[in-house]
């Protein structure tokens, strides 16, 4: 039988995507042991190759673990992983707490606490800032949202994978400092594309240019994580593309319901409809540049 300090050393991890995939290692790297659970059979061998147990559902990954963590698409995800007929909370018994990485609807998440919580499961809206390569070197930063102790419980764990822990306030903190981030991300790397395609024009050798540019005070930390991706049209995946068109997309919802423009949001979601439209919604959010860089000459007939 176990001992109690082997059952807590067990994670439940629900989603092994980028993020998901990122975070198991992390896991793995300090000594956890996860239990993960993914609807893609790709995404659960290549978890299976890293010596990580699989459930079959996150019902049966519950009643494993005292915690599980969340990296999902969106809400409406979350939302069936917590409250579907083989989800978290019909487990028995119930996890103590649920850390949810998952970039969502604000609103849907502080619903969903109030939810969990009736039901005894403590529900921490744990946002990350960082790609899933930034995740893996232990660079990112959680932003979290949700009951004071429930966090203080967890911030041991949450200090074990990331570079730097914030507690933000109630329930839908984390969530909603995670879009305000996201805006201001998305348009830092916006602005490098830009940048980098017009100093390409200008006739300057890109790798000198963003070397130099890094120590201006045009610096933003876009250069470090995605300069050299541009330069090389090197768009593997860290985030994907369509994943911040859905961010973008909820910052303009909640700007709307706050009587908010946000005009360089909006240039910027017409630019990821274009980027997804010409089939780079799956490529890394770097590949944005495609959608700033000159046409080919187009040579009629004679």
């Amino acid at each position: 039988m176990p001992t109690e300090d082997n059952h807590t050393r067990k994670i439940g991890l629900i989603g092994l995507g980028l993020v998901g995939a990122a975070l198991m290692e992390r896991l793995l790297e300090e000594g956890f042991t996860p239990i993960g659970c993914d609807i893609d059979p790709q995404r659960c061998r290549l978890a299976e190759q890293h010596g990580v147990t699989l459930a079959a559902d996150p019902r049966r990954v519950a009643e494993q673990v005292p915690r599980v963590i969340l990296s999902l698409p969106d809400s409406t995800v979350v939302e069936q992983v917590l409250t579907g007929p083989h989800g978290l909370l019909t487990a028995q018994p119930l996890p103590l707490y649920c850390l949810d990485t998952t970039t969502g609807d604000p609103e849907t998440t502080e619903r969903l606490a109030r939810h969990a919580n009736r039901h005894g499961l403590h529900l921490l809206d744990a946002t990350l800032s960082g790609s899933s390569r930034q995740i893996r070197r232990k660079e990112a930063v959680f932003m979290v949202g949700g009951d004071a102790n429930a966090f203080q419980t967890c911030r041991p764990l949450l200090k074990q994978l990331a570079a730097a822990v914030f507690y933000l306030g109630p329930p839908g903190s984390g969530a909603r400092a995670k879009l305000a981030g996201n805006l201001i991300l998305g348009l830092n790397r916006l602005v490098l594309a830009e940048g980098l395609v017009f100093a390409e024009q200008l006739g300057l050798d890109l790798p000198a240019f963003l070397e130099m540019l890094k120590h201006t005070p045009a610096y933003s930390a876009a250069m470090d994580s995605k300069g050299d991706k541009m330069i090389r049209a090197d768009f593997t995946p860290d985030a994907r593309l369509r994943q911040h068109h859905k961010d973008v997309t909820l910052i303009l919802r909640y700007a709307q319901k706050n009587n908010l423009t946000l005009p360089l949001s909006r240039l910027h979601l017409d630019l990821l409809e274009k980027a997804i439209a010409a089939g780079d919604g799956d490529l890394d959010n770097s590949a944005v540049i495609r959608q700033l860089q000159p046409l080919p000459p187009h040579h009629g007939d004679a």
